[in-house]
């Protein structure tokens, strides 16, 4: 019937190793997450340099614009968007996108490709690519 003593500093103590475990899970699933959240913006990097090289390619060999938006479109992430410009006797196309769904704010990965053009394609895509002749 009585309490030994000391079983209220025990109680109290009880409490305070809940909290603190609490805490600790809550800051291990947010480490995770980031984690997470740049292993995804590591694999839309790679993506978005293999579309940009997919489309510099295509344009280089006379493929419009449309093409290399098609080509971006099957291989960068979702929502990726695509430029190109014409630099001399070449193209660039460059492609970015917000990584892991908007997750990691203000990061944008961006990749650029550039490829020169083939020969007899320079009339075929000056029109349609921005930049000087």
């Amino acid at each position: 019937m009585f309490d030994e003593p000391g079983t209220d500093e025990r109680n109290a103590e009880r409490g305070a190793v809940t909290v603190e475990a609490a805490i600790a899970v809550c800051s291990l699933v947010v480490v995770f997450g980031l984690v997470l959240a740049g292993v995804a913006a590591v694999v839309d990097q790679m993506r978005c340099t293999d579309a940009a090289t997919q489309a510099a390619r295509a344009l280089s060999r006379g493929a419009g614009v449309p093409t290399a938006e098609d080509v971006v479109e099957a291989s960068a992430p979702a929502g990726a968007t695509l430029t190109v410009r014409r630099d001399g006797d070449a193209v660039v196309a460059r492609v970015s996108v917000r990584p892991a769904g908007g997750l990691l704010p203000g990061v944008v990965v961006r990749a650029e490709a550039r490829a020169e053009l083939e020969p007899g394609v320079d009339e075929e895509v000056a029109g349609e690519v921005d930049g000087p002749p």
